[in-house]
């Protein structure tokens, strides 16, 4: 990998991996469209840690209250009702179903699951969910004309149930074209939860699945002879910087925007990528990784 290429994938994994559009999709088909090597899961794994330190240090005061709570509860009952404390072993609870998948399914992500043709079927078929809960959540929002807005649920209403379904929402992620922030920001719109409350607690849920992938696959690459560290180093760095904006601005954006513009990019990429494998333009396994 040059270092122009690692450039180019840090700033695609940093502006894609907090919106609602698959990040891992966007490096795959980077490479593809570049005439470039798939950077492959490691690579992707190892430059989430630098999006995820984004996620750390612009959410920290959340972050700092609730390992400080969580960790009081362990040797203190009175800590244990406390919202932040809680918070801390809903993220735990909702990490187990990604973690369990990941191992039970690696082989099939780092292989199967990159076929352009299912990356393209994800794009589309995760972008109608987006846009459905999308819709319910602005119907709820705003009312009509013979109801009044309904109030949606906040993070102090966040329980085992639903953290467990947000897990299992991000979860799929696991499939590239899936997305991450997409399926478990769906999910808490479906389950009846306020926009920003489904963002923050997609970014915190996030934190343990992503960390432990990213060394895991440290791990791994240390073993072999396949990654370039000083080109994926430089691309996580940028990743990082990149990240740390995008966060900044799609905070912003929720509060106020519907997501749809988000879910005709996804339409429109995914109807692309499927016309151009069948017209034999592109191949379903373009820029695949050699390792």
């Amino acid at each position: 990998m040059s270092w122009f290429e690692s450039l180019i994938l840090g700033l695609v994994q940093g502006l894609t991996e907090f919106l609602p559009v698959s990040s891992s999709a966007h490096l795959r088909l980077t490479a593809a469209f570049s005439g470039w090597k798939d950077p492959g899961a490691a690579f992707t794994a190892i430059t989430q840690i630098g999006t995820e330190a984004a996620v750390l240090i612009y959410f920290r005061r959340d972050i700092g209250r609730i390992v400080s709570a969580w960790a009081r509860s362990l040797v203190s009952k009175k800590w244990r009702g406390d919202h932040d404390a809680q918070m801390g072993w809903l993220v735990i609870v909702g990490s187990i179903p990604i973690g369990a998948l990941g191992l039970l399914f690696k082989d099939q992500i780092e292989g199967p699951f990159r076929d352009l043709r299912i990356t393209a079927t994800m794009l589309i078929a995760i972008g109608v969910v987006i846009g459905v809960a999308d819709r319910l959540a602005a119907r709820d929002e705003t009312g009509g004309r013979h109801r009044a807005p309904k109030q949606r649920k906040t993070l102090e209403n966040l329980g085992v149930k639903d953290g467990l379904i947000y897990g299992i929402c991000q979860s799929m992620a696991l499939v590239p074209g899936v997305s991450r922030s997409g399926a478990t920001i769906s999910g808490g719109l479906f389950m009846g939860y306020r926009r920003e409350a489904a963002a923050r607690y997609s970014f915190l849920l996030a934190i343990p699945a992503v960390l432990a992938s990213g060394l895991f696959e440290v791990k791994d690459a240390m073993e072999s002879d396949h990654v370039s560290w000083g080109p994926t180093l430089f691309a996580t760095v940028i990743a990082f910087a990149s990240g740390y904006a995008v966060i900044a601005w799609f905070m912003k954006f929720i509060s106020t925007k519907s997501f749809m513009p988000f879910v005709w990019y996804r339409v429109a990429l995914g109807i692309v990528i499927i016309a151009l494998v069948t017209m034999g333009v592109l191949s379903p396994h373009a820029a695949e990784s050699a390792d």
